[in-house]
C-alpha cells in the first residue's frame, strides 16, 4: 500500500462550471488527470488519489463558503521547484486570479517557506508550496 493515505476529497461548489474553470487548469498543470464526470460533478485523479467537485444544491446556497468557519481552510499541494511556483504565480496572474499575502509574497509561509497563495472561486484558499532546499525537510 505504500505511502497512499488520502483516497480522495470532496468539495460542494456553489457554481460548477467557474469551479471546473478554475481547478481544471489549475490540477492540469499539478499533473492530475480528468477521473469522473456527471450532471452535477467532476473529479480529477493524480496517482491513487482524486479530488471531486459537486454543485451544492440550492437550499444550501444560503450561507456562503468561509474558510474562517469550521471546516476546510485550505488545500496545499507540491509544486516541483521555485521556479514553478513562479511560473504558476504568472500563470494565476494572467488569468486574474488574484494572489494573496502579496506584501509577503513569495514567503508568506515563513523565511524558508517558498509557496504561493490564492483562492479558488469559492474563495477557498489553495496553496503551491516549493520543495524545502534545506537537506532533511520534508
Amino acid at each position: 500500500m505504500g505511502n497512499r493515505m488520502l483516497h480522495h476529497l470532496e468539495i460542494y461548489v456553489s457554481d460548477l462550471d467557474k469551479s471546473v474553470g478554475f481547478w481544471g487548469w489549475l490540477l492540469t498543470e499539478l499533473g492530475y488527470e480528468q477521473y469522473q464526470k456527471w450532471e452535477s460533478g467532476i473529479s480529477w485523479k493524480h496517482q491513487e488519489t482524486y479530488l471531486v467537485f459537486v454543485q451544492a444544491d440550492e437550499r444550501f446556497l444560503d450561507v456562503p463558503y468561509h474558510r474562517c468557519r469550521v471546516g476546510l481552510n485550505h488545500l496545499a499541494f507540491h509544486a516541483k521547484s521555485r521556479e514553478h511556483v513562479d511560473e504558476m504565480t504568472e500563470a494565476l496572474i494572467e488569468k486574474g486570479i488574484p494572489i494573496l499575502y502579496q506584501n509577503k509574497h513569495p514567503y508568506a509561509g515563513g523565511n524558508e517557506y517558498y509557496a504561493v497563495y490564492f483562492e479558488d472561486p469559492d474563495r477557498i484558499k489553495v496553496e503551491l508550496v516549493a520543495p524545502s532546499i534545506k537537506k532533511g525537510n520534508f
